[in-house]
């Protein structure tokens, strides 16, 4: 693995932003990149909180970008989601330099940043959340993994798994900042596909969300994966007995879906030519 940190991608509030390449041995092999988005409740954290997941990621051939985004407490929403169209847009023009087809450009966020992730799997091209760097560059992104991500917002008292819109949007907001915040009113059947991982026992962000979310897009049309785990807390991906178990499924369903998609579709049709569905 090959390691650059701290490289400039493009600037969001008068001050440079930057991520972290991490290159695997052979580009070559799945010609994917996979921007990784830290958590912390969009207010701590930075990209060196996934470099964990660098290397085992580069071992299954995909160029990894750990990218950095402004939080709340520096510049409100949404800001965050703006930085991570700004690295989407980064990766796909300097694709060349990166060995990587611009056309193979996925997400991967835990808890914040797998809300970040889902938000901007669901807004290609949204011109209110162009940010910085070349507009006229698509931020389209070909998959999404959401690890344990919040979903939706709501001030409603029986708002069984969604977070208070204040967490994210401050005291001051309206019904429709709450509903542009949250990415399950934004499932619809062109949804990139999308892996969902979650705990069961998560308590800081229910594992409801992930299903919630999961049920909305299959009920689209859309191509979704749900992974529960029982007697699992929030984060437990970070568990050295769990690292490579749970990169290593998401590693399969962004080779399935994204970097070597054709060729898992040819083998469900010849495994039953008459009834195999779209992967």
């Amino acid at each position: 693995m090959k390691t650059e940190k701290n490289i400039e991608f493009g600037s969001g509030g008068g001050r440079p932003l930057h991520l972290d390449l991490y290159k695997p041995e052979n580009p070559e092999q799945t010609r994917t990149a996979v921007i990784l988005l830290h958590g912390g409740g969009w207010r701590i954290g930075d990209k060196s909180m996934v470099e964990i997941y660098a290397p085992e990621l580069t071992s299954h051939g995909f160029t990894v970008l750990a990218s950095e985004y402004r939080l709340i407490d520096e510049s409100p929403w949404p800001a965050a989601l703006e930085d991570v169209k700004s690295a989407v847009r980064w990766a796909r023009s300097h694709a060349k330099d990166l060995e990587i087809d611009p056309g193979k450009i996925v997400l991967e966020g835990f808890s914040a940043g797998g809300h970040l992730a889902l938000m901007a799997g669901g807004t290609p091209n949204r011109k209110e959340y162009i940010g910085s760097g070349d507009g006229e560059v698509s931020d389209e992104i070909a998959a999404v993994a959401a690890f344990f991500p919040p979903v939706e917002f709501s001030d409603k008292d029986d708002a069984d798994g969604a977070g208070h819109p204040s967490i994210l949007l401050g005291d001051s907001y309206t019904q429709e900042d709450v509903q542009k915040a949250s990415p399950l009113t934004l499932a619809s059947q062109d949804f990139p596909p999308t892996f969902f991982l979650h705990g069961i026992d998560d308590k800081t962000v229910p594992y409801k969300a992930s299903r919630k979310m999961f049920d909305a897009l299959i009920a689209c049309g859309a191509a979704a994966e749900l992974h529960l785990y029982p007697h699992h807390l929030h984060e437990f991906c970070r568990l050295p007995s769990m690292l490579g178990q749970t990169q290593a499924e998401t590693a399969l369903f962004f080779k399935r879906t994204a970097a070597d998609r054709e060729k898992y579709i040819r083998e469900n049709q010849e495994l039953n030519p008459f009834s195999a569905r779209r992967l």
